[in-house]
């Protein structure tokens, strides 16, 4: 049974031949439309794959547990990142886009699941964007997968109250023991996403060559997933 129709989510064909897929994870509190504009930013063209994390803490949306400010529920972040694994590959074969062309690109919570998806099943995504990330597995050593080669871009505050630049550090270290070519790119903020560092973020993908990828077309029509369908047109 498809996965592709278990997230409200929606999908945005490529508009060039070439691109990549950008899998756009947002933040607590937002939805699958509030990364949509980033996407188009970094990657003009590239195909949009954005779908809203299934975790409601007190009406806000995310993509896993926690037991309070900081402190995950670790088992909740392995068991939800393998759903969001399913559906990657589910959406892949739906609309046709070439699932080794996948780069994951997060804010906060939604970086973090990028994050442990990285960890647990590296051979999902080609890369990531990580923006205000802490180590979602926390206390817990990940085992010693292969992430060989894999770019990872990562932008942190020194002053983030909420994912701290400790944290950041300590998964750029995960990342990197395990072969990930990280790039931690240290801003003086805070819990944010400062337009220099989207644009570093930015000129990243395009020196990395992840800006472009031998994608396959779905066709020259956005595409609405089936629970997004009845909320209104794709603006």
């Amino acid at each position: 049974m498809s996965a592709v129709n278990d997230f409200h989510h929606i999908f945005v064909p490529a508009e060039e031949e070439g691109r990549p897929t950008l899998l756009l994870l947002h933040g607590t509190g937002a939805d699958e439309r509030d990364l949509l504009g980033l996407g188009r930013a970094l990657v003009p063209g590239a195909a949009l794959l954005a779908p809203r994390g299934k975790v409601d803490e007190h009406g806000a949306n995310r993509w896993f547990r926690r037991l309070a400010e900081g402190v995950y529920d670790v088992e909740d972040v392995i068991a939800r990142s393998g759903e969001l694994t399913g559906f990657i590959e589910d959406a892949a074969a739906e609309y046709g886009f070439a699932p080794e062309g996948v780069i994951a690109v997060g804010f906060s919570n939604g970086a973090n699941i990028a994050a442990a998806t990285l960890l647990l099943r590296p051979d999902v995504l080609a890369g990531a964007v990580l923006f205000a990330s802490a180590a979602p597995l926390q206390d817990r050593e990940p085992d010693r997968v292969d992430l060989s080669g894999t770019p990872v871009f990562m932008g942190a505050g020194r002053t983030d109250p909420i994912t701290t630049i400790v944290e950041a550090r300590l998964l750029a270290r995960q990342l990197r023991e395990r072969g990930a070519d990280v790039v931690l790119h240290e801003h003086s903020g805070g819990h944010g996403l400062p337009q220099p560092v989207f644009a570093a973020a930015r000129d990243w993908l395009a020196a990395s060559g992840l800006d472009s990828w031998p994608a396959r077309q779905a066709g020259p029509r956005p595409s609405v997933g089936a629970r997004e369908a009845d909320q209104g047109e794709l603006k």
